[in-house]
């Protein structure tokens, strides 16, 4: 159950972090990426994390920092090719990677939230990312079983939030972080602004209130 949220520093928001967390970044590349938080993160030390991201930024920036410190012990993603790190690491046994399709990513972490814990996709389906899982048959076509995603903690981030922690996001900046608020036991959002309570359009609000834990404003 969701405790009341509260305003922290950004060193204290992230010291919420424990060793070996399963951590959920919003983001796609540099768009609705909390960048504040991820560096915050990376000087902490914390480590044996399990990294659930779209991509793990570029070698040395963003959430590259975490695999150069040594910071992950597994990734759970898909789009890697910005960062050629992912790979050597991987090939060297340091980090665990799985390989989730883009699509197939969202909907497992929509379905963590509203407590599906499974669901069939067609997507890769004969391929080497169906390996090992259950198939099944549907009006003559075959689908993948898929399990839902879930989290320790969310690392997110808002364009603008009341103070109750309602969210409204900046166009495409919004991507994965509404459903991951959904998928993780702490939610964490970084923000440009926070304006009273009743001054954000109830139409915009995107993610509620509800679903917030901990807003740090980005100085």
């Amino acid at each position: 159950m969701k405790h009341k949220h509260k305003f922290y520093a950004i060193n204290e928001a992230i010291s919420q972090i424990k060793q070996g967390s399963r951590v959920m970044v919003g983001g796609f590349g540099l768009r609705g990426y909390p960048d504040v938080l991820v560096e915050a993160l990376a000087e902490s030390g914390i480590n044996d994390l399990t990294i659930i991201s779209n991509d793990l930024g570029s070698p040395g920036i963003g959430l590259g920092k975490l695999l150069s410190n040594g910071q992950i012990k597994k990734l759970i993603g898909n789009y890697y090719n910005w960062n050629p790190d992912v790979a050597q690491a991987y090939n060297e046994g340091i980090i665990d990677v799985t390989l989730v399709p883009q699509g197939t990513f969202a909907e497992a972490i929509r379905a963590a939230g509203v407590g599906i814990p499974a669901f069939y996709t067609a997507t890769s389906v004969g391929t080497e990312l169906a390996s090992n899982k259950e198939i099944r048959e549907f009006s003559e076509k075959s689908y993948v079983l898929e399990r839902a995603i879930s989290a320790d903690v969310a690392l997110l981030k808002a364009y603008k939030a009341d103070k109750l922690g309602n969210l409204i996001y900046y166009k495409t900046a919004r991507n994965f972080n509404p459903v991951m608020a959904m998928a993780a036991k702490l939610v964490i959002v970084q923000v440009d602004e926070i304006v009273e309570s009743g001054e954000l359009n109830s139409e915009s609000i995107v993610t509620p209130h509800i679903f917030v834990d901990i807003l740090v404003k980005k100085e």
